[in-house]
């Protein structure tokens, strides 16, 4: 990118040729079943990532293999099941790629190499229940894929609050930046946590529950209607989108 606008600077190029340009410098067509993003990072501080539900496994693994011939950035699959995790594998089959797949949250980061790097912030993930932990480490991998510490306390929604309590006290005092609070059925406990706190809560809905609370519609109208202040929500089970608006929040600085 940096190539093509000196270029338009100095002369070489007209408005309209840095304009195509930059559009191909940005999109990886991939036998036209997709387009991918490969500068997202550099706009938004996160790379596009591939959704593979409903995806054609043809077309999922055509996407993979072009991505990793075209970059040396970690290319991230969410909502990917352990049978076309281990297919994928079996298909690219190359001894310099590594695979580091969160069989819980069912995604997947594939890698050419592991920089470690100090975290740049600590966010903290929390859940109600033990059956939300699934969605808290989607965004786990996320937040930590993204440069930050991920402090983790599960299982201590407002059925016994006494639960609650300690843990954001801990956390606070390790400076969390920012606070993913994951909840299924009445989705109470992200207003608890907002009203007990001074960082932004992040409050993901969880397609836990059952009756009127089933499909997670109940906990997501109860984490729009809160009357704590501070909370930001996002979609059901969404905890990809969790994950980026913390580091959104860290990167904002």
């Amino acid at each position: 990118m940096k190539d093509i606008l000196e270029r338009l600077v100095d002369g070489e190029l007209n408005i309209d040729e840095a304009e195509k340009l930059l559009k191909a410098d940005n999109i990886l067509e991939f036998d036209d079943i997709a387009k991918f993003d490969i500068k997202r990072e550099d706009r938004t501080g996160f790379p596009e990532a591939i959704f593979s539900p409903s995806k054609d496994y043809e077309d999922l693994i055509a996407i993979i293999k072009n991505y990793l011939k075209n970059s040396d950035k970690d290319l991230i699959v969410t909502k990917l099941s352990q049978e076309r995790f281990e297919k994928i594998t079996n298909d690219l089959n190359d001894d310099e790629l590594i695979f580091d797949y969160n069989k819980r949250a069912q995604i997947l980061v594939i890698r050419k190499e592991i920089i470690q790097k100090e975290p740049i912030a600590k966010i903290g993930i929390i859940t109600a229940g033990t059956s939300d932990i699934n969605i808290a480490e989607e965004a786990r991998v996320i937040v930590e894929e993204g440069g930050c510490e991920a402090i983790t306390s599960y299982d201590i929604g407002v059925a016994g609050i006494h639960r609650l309590f300690p843990q954001i006290a801990h956390m606070i005092s390790e400076g969390v930046r920012a606070l993913i609070v994951c909840a299924g059925m009445e989705g109470a406990l992200p207003s608890v946590v907002a009203g007990l706190v001074d960082v932004p809560v992040i409050a993901v809905p969880t397609s836990i529950g059952y009756g009127v609370g089933e499909g997670g519609r109940v906990a997501l109208d109860a984490m729009l209607q809160s009357c704590a202040p501070g909370i930001a929500v996002v979609n059901i089970d969404n905890g990809f989108g969790a994950g980026v608006f913390a580091l959104t929040i860290v990167n904002s600085d």
